[in-house]
């Protein structure tokens, strides 16, 4: 996909300029639990165009909120709205509440979206993080249900997670995805359409490459953390409500099986699957594709230079299906 690394490293260094379209988040705009690609489009936009975006989070309803200690005035005061006026037969499978879907009208089976993460921005003071009975990567050894609310400082970018405890805001979106080929699918086990990936390096200022399979493509995005660990093995990071601007470049007949992402200092594959083995295999085998085609390396020094720089991380445990992203380092390069 020379195609599409050499467009984002000229995207990266582009200052932010003002979205063309804004989408809120109203009971007509959220796709609850769910991506489709028979979904009717929230908005339908331009390939070149940006998008600012509106999410919620996963802390439940304002009800819950505020019995877990949230303050009234806190909670974004779209939410009430969303729990209220979502239909009961338009919810799920997943528990996720999704923005969108965004049609890009050129997107067709196929071809490949960029999707730009230009900006995301904070829309609350305080994050969530709950465990649960048969939920999460221990799920026995914690028969019960807890959740913190975990107070968060914008102008710093910390959480004060406990007294002594500040962690560093690095806010990304958990779920960011398009439609299968077909009807709903669950929103909470990714795959090749993206979804929820829950990949922390997908930060404001990456690029992220999900293959086409529906026409428009029909993005999503939600499930919004202020940070996470890798693995994310009590099944949640710091949820919060985020605001994200994207723009959205659809190419043409470039095929890819897997999503794949760019930082400024990273070349990202992924590889997702029930067997953490499997999954690895996946994120291995793709970049070593992309090291074939990108880097014009052999495919035996593609596979050596996978396992002398290339670090694999456990991207989540806890999705159905679990993640691994495989980290190549661009500074590697300098001499290519």
């Amino acid at each position: 996909m020379r195609f599409a690394w050499m467009v984002v490293g000229l995207a990266l260094a582009t200052p932010v300029l003002a979205q063309d379209h804004t989408l809120l988040a109203t009971p007509t705009t959220v796709a609850w639990g769910y991506y489709s690609g028979l979904a009717k489009p929230a908005l339908t936009v331009h390939t070149g165009e940006t998008v600012k975006m509106q999410t919620l989070s996963t802390c439940g309803s304002p009800e819950r909120m505020i019995a877990n200690g949230v303050k009234p005035e806190e909670i974004p005061p779209y939410t009430a709205a969303i729990y209220k006026e979502v239909r009961a037969e338009d919810k799920g499978p997943g528990g996720h509440i999704l923005t969108g879907p965004v049609a890009i009208a050129e997107a067709e089976p196929g071809d490949v979206l960029e999707v730009q993460i230009l900006k995301i921005d904070l829309d609350a003071d305080f994050a969530c993080n709950s465990f649960g009975l048969n939920r999460g990567f221990l799920p026995m050894e914690y028969p019960y249900g807890k959740t913190k609310i975990i107070p968060l400082d914008r102008t710093k970018m910390i959480g004060h997670f406990a007294p002594g405890i500040d962690l560093p805001l690095h806010p990304f979106f958990g779920s960011m995805g398009v439609a299968p080929a077909g009807g709903k699918i669950d929103s909470a086990p990714p795959f090749a359409h993206a979804g929820n990936m829950d990949n922390k390096e997908l930060v404001a200022g990456t690029t992220l490459y999900i293959p086409v399979a529906a026409k428009g493509a029909l993005f999503e995005a939600g499930d919004g953390h202020a940070g996470q660990g890798n693995g994310e093995v009590d099944i949640t990071a710091l949820e919060t409500y985020l605001t994200g601007t994207f723009k959205f470049i659809v190419h043409k007949e470039k095929h890819l099986i897997w999503p794949r992402a760019e930082t400024p200092d990273y070349y990202i594959s992924m590889g997702f699957s029930k067997d953490l083995k499997e999954a690895t295999e996946h994120a291995l085998r793709d970049m070593i594709d992309f090291l074939m085609t990108e880097k014009h390396l052999s495919r035996d020094e593609a596979y050596m230079l996978s396992s002398v720089a290339v670090d694999l991380d456990i991207t989540q445990l806890v999705d159905g299906n679990v993640g691994v992203h495989a980290m190549c380092p661009k500074k590697i390069f300098a001499g290519r």
